[in-house]
């Protein structure tokens, strides 16, 4: 194998890590939304739909984050 096939599979593994990483946080968001619509559903406390509400907030900075780390890796 040579150093530009070498360079090639290693970003892409690097892209596809990237890709892994970003689902994790889509995955948080799409449980922390099902949080919320269990939590209107069944008159359960507005704070645990607070808290839902804050970690889908998180999750969705961490998955900004990781898409910008995948715009910079697919300008190189």
């Amino acid at each position: 194998m040579n150093n530009n096939q070498h360079n090639e599979e290693s970003e892409q593994a690097d892209l596809n890590q990237l890709i892994h990483d970003a689902r994790g946080p889509l995955n948080r968001i799409s449980m922390q939304a099902e949080m919320i619509k269990l939590v209107l559903e069944n008159d359960m406390p507005v704070d645990k739909a607070l808290e839902a509400a804050a970690k889908i907030i998180a999750s969705c900075q961490e998955c900004s984050q990781t898409l910008e780390q995948l715009s910079k890796a697919a300008k190189r």
